[in-house]
């Protein structure tokens, strides 16, 4: 006899219409994320904090603490003298202290007659090289080339390029009937010989960085300047100045930190000469600390100079922070 088949009960009877049983969530829905802990952030930083303290903030903190001693690294005693090395560098008459502010005013000479070249020049070599033109590609190149050199290669080829007796520069003069200039020996000539190597080195690195910031700027505020009749100095000053503003603000600050940290131009171009006229802060702390054998002063010049540069930084970084404040 034959019967109707009753259908199964389905399996999703009971169930609530629209939700998936397996996750219980309902289709078209976003499952929350999962809290994550604040110790997953800083197994990430792990690395870097764990290099930081071991290459940057040791070493300051173990400066400081032999910038308080009578520090002579071949002598077992080194007896602890307070702020005596700091008291010493502002002691007119002392042994240190005269040295140490001949090199710091070198070094700001060398600062002020660098720095606003090395901003302005580069700057002014970015604007045509940003435009499109064939062959812009390799003169970035060649512009660029020399910051691949390290400081020992630039001055070696400076001085063989200026040594007043057996220089290339010296020997086309002379065929001429021309003097050499003294360019290592004598001022202001020195001054030409470091910062005229300084230029040519760094002026392509300081032009990478303005052709960056150069491709940020919107090309619809050059087009409405042009539609205002504005010519392209103008169109310098009022469009392209404003818009590197921050970069501007990051190239002057790290240009000033280069020159301030003058060592090896000074070192190996003029050797620090005529006297002592040219002999950089860095050249003085290394003389101290390694030729003298003392080290506590050695810290404790460094500890200023590193207090100077801090605070042209901040005086920078305020530049900054009033752009984004307006």
């Amino acid at each position: 006899m034959a019967g109707t088949a009753t259908a199964p009960a389905s399996s999703s009877r009971g169930r609530r219409p629209g939700r998936d049983s397996s996750s219980g969530v309902v289709p078209g829905t976003v499952k929350s994320p999962t809290a994550v802990s604040p110790l997953t952030a800083y197994l990430f930083l792990a690395p870097y904090l764990v290099l930081f303290a071991m290459f940057v903030l040791a070493p300051i903190l173990y400066g400081l603490w032999i910038s308080l001693h009578d520090w002579d690294f071949l002598l077992p005693g080194k007896p602890f003298v307070g702020l005596q090395n700091y008291i010493d560098l502002f002691t007119p008459g002392s042994t240190v202290s005269g040295p140490f502010w001949s090199s710091m005013r070198a070094t700001a000479i060398f600062t002020v007659l660098s720095v606003p070249i090395i901003v302005v020049l580069p700057l002014l070599v970015a604007v045509p090289l940003a435009r499109k033109f064939p062959g812009r590609n390799f003169f970035r190149a060649v512009i660029f080339a020399p910051y691949v050199l390290g400081v020992a290669v630039i001055g070696i080829l400076w001085r063989y390029l200026l040594d007043p007796n057996v220089g290339v520069l010296a020997s086309m003069l002379d065929r001429v009937g021309l003097d050499s200039p003294p360019w290592l020996t004598d001022t202001p000539w020195v001054w030409g010989a470091l910062v005229i190597p300084t230029i040519w080195w760094t002026l392509g690195y300081n032009m990478v960085i303005f052709l960056a910031g150069l491709q940020d700027i919107s090309r619809e505020l050059y087009e409405a300047a042009e539609m205002d009749g504005a010519s392209p100095i103008q169109q310098f000053f009022n469009v392209t100045l404003p818009g590197l503003r921050p970069v501007l603000i990051f190239v002057v600050t790290i240009t000033l930190l280069a020159s301030a940290n003058l060592f090896g131009q000074s070192y190996i171009i003029t050797q620090g000469q005529p006297g002592r006229e040219t002999r950089s802060a860095i050249m003085q702390i290394a003389e101290e600390g390694l030729a003298r054998f003392n080290m506590g002063s050695s810290a404790a010049m460094s500890t200023i100079l590193t207090l100077c540069l801090l605070l042209i930084s901040l005086v920078m970084l305020s530049f900054t922070r009033e752009r984004d404040a307006k």
